[in-house]
């Protein structure tokens, strides 16, 4: 299982070996870049189900070989028969359960990035995950430590008991699991394409299942649902663009993150005596975010205007006193694939939250996500929950360029964070010229932000966070810190004097693999 790899053909990196595996064999029958992705990210719907699956959402950044760049949105709505009075008299949107289930637009993603490039067939894309999820997939390393998290109520679940707790106990490291039902809706997929789901038999279960568990997902809501391809949203950081997904994605944080260290002329050395600016500089972004993303349609500004000069201005001024709140993590997988011919894609896909709403629906073998928990019921808000909207939401794609072109394809999991992870690995690598590998397993750090408001806010810090980093974080920023064993993991490609330099995360369990 190799964390780094390097070609002259094609190159790819995701969290999980199966996935890698995957991919590089579409490479090696003459696939593409977008080949590639979509073999990957259907095996990581079988071989990481407590992040990613058929229930989730997808977003992905495509760039074609005649230089044309796809932003590809396929999140889904909340129901049209959810109720918002239900929830009066509650703080926040529950994270479990069948509220914050969402409709699932991965299927669709899939299908938008095969429609963009893709040259093999459609459901050569499905074998492998038909096979792991009939003849079984070991049990990785970050599954067995989501089946053991404690107070988590997935062995309540009946489909998850049955697939997960044999015999009442989590399937330990190693282990095998099948999910026939899954294997019996991949084959469909792979047979009628999305419309099985989006208005077919397997969305027609899969709504019946839910709707037992409590959820008001309908029929109408899987037929109404599309992919949404759109024009990437773009800023420039010295010598580079950065491409993000627009808005209800937080792509937009990175690119504001990145304009405020140029304009305020900050070293963008994580490691380096500027790391307390850097996290001041966080803050105040994570704060912009929570006060206007949501559903384009709902924003009460245009998301451009969230990079013009003067509200730049107003985020540098604030960068001084920002205390932004506290968000947990999310489980999530990105992907990462090139080619010689100038096909990139940079994927990520989730259930949000580790096995997202805690539901897997039995007939059909999929596992719901509760993208739902990011909407807000804060009265005025334009994420405020409501029927038919698409929620804010975390996931983010990346694609960098500078005058002469592609020059890489990062992505990353990590909920909130991402804008930070993928901040460390972009000035790492582009920056500093750290080879993809080492970009992405350096030790960081992330601004968590503070409870309820109150200071000091919160930065979190891997071990190996070098002394100069900490010391400024802590004494010139004025952060509380507090360590953790890892945050996201993260894979990147270089593209640099005709070669693709993979790197992928030792904090999953995946590979990069290059030809």
């Amino acid at each position: 299982m190799a964390l780094r790899a390097e070609g002259s053909s094609w190159a790819i990196a995701t969290p999980h070996d199966a996935a890698t595996r995957a991919g590089a064999a579409a490479f090696e029958r003459g696939g593409t870049a977008m080949d590639a992705a979509i073999h990957a990210a259907v095996t990581l719907a079988v071989a990481y189900p407590h992040m990613c699956g058929v229930g989730g959402d997808l977003f992905a950044l495509v760039q074609r070989a005649d230089g044309e760049m796809l932003a590809i949105n396929s999140s889904g709505r909340s129901p049209a028969g959810a109720d918002p009075t239900a929830l009066d008299g509650l703080a926040e949107m529950p994270i479990r359960g069948p509220i914050p289930i969402t409709v699932p637009g991965a299927v669709a993603g899939w299908r938008a990035i095969h429609t963009t490039g893709a040259v093999l067939p459609w459901a050569s894309a499905f074998e492998t995950a038909i096979g792991l999820a009939a003849d079984g997939v070991a049990v990785s390393r970050s599954l067995a430590g989501a089946l053991t998290e404690p107070d988590t109520p997935f062995a309540a679940d009946p489909g998850l008991a049955q697939v997960f707790y044999p015999d009442g106990a989590p399937a330990p490291l190693g282990a095998t699991v099948r999910n026939p039902a899954l294997a019996s809706t991949l084959e469909t997929l792979a047979a009628d394409g999305p419309d099985a789901l989006y208005g077919g038999p397997v969305g027609d279960a899969y709504a019946a299942g839910l709707r037992s568990a409590g959820s008001p997902i309908a029929h109408d809501d899987l037929a109404r649902h599309e992919a949404s391809i759109l024009a990437a949203l773009r800023s420039r950081f010295r010598d580079w663009h950065v491409s993000v997904v627009p808005p209800n994605s937080q792509g937009v944080v990175l690119l504001q993150i990145l304009s405020l260290l140029d304009r305020l002329g900050i070293d963008p050395d994580l490691d380096g005596e500027d790391a307390g600016r850097i996290a001041r500089v966080i803050d105040a972004a994570n704060m912009d975010r929570d006060r206007h993303l949501a559903d384009a349609e709902r924003m009460a500004v245009h998301p451009s205007t969230l990079l013009d000069d003067a509200h730049l201005a107003g985020l540098a001024d604030e960068a001084s006193r920002a205390r932004a709140p506290l968000h947990a993590d999310g489980d999530t997988i990105a992907l990462v694939t090139a080619d010689a011919e100038g096909n990139a894609v940079s994927l990520i896909q989730s259930l949000f939250w580790g096995f997202g709403a805690g539901i897997l629906e039995p007939a059909t073998g999929i596992v719901a996500q509760n993208r739902g928990a990011c909407f807000t019921l804060e009265a005025g808000h334009p994420n405020r929950f409501a029927p038919g909207v698409r929620p804010f939401h975390t996931l983010m794609p990346v694609l960098v360029h500078d005058r002469d072109g592609l020059v890489g394809v990062p992505g990353t999991m990590g909920g909130y964070q991402q804008p930070q992870i993928n901040l460390h690995t972009i000035t790492r690598t582009f920056v500093g010229g750290a080879h993809p590998a080492d970009a992405v397993a350096t030790p960081r750090w992330v601004v968590l932000g503070s409870d309820e408001g109150r200071e000091p806010s919160v930065v979190a810090l891997e071990p190996g966070v070098p002394e100069a980093a900490r010391a400024s974080l802590l004494h010139t920023a004025g952060f509380a810190l507090t360590e953790d064993d890892s945050f996201g993991h993260a894979h990147l490609i270089r593209v640099r004097d005709g070669r693709l330099l993979a790197g992928s995360d030792p904090r999953a369990d995946g590979s990069a693999e290059a030809g």
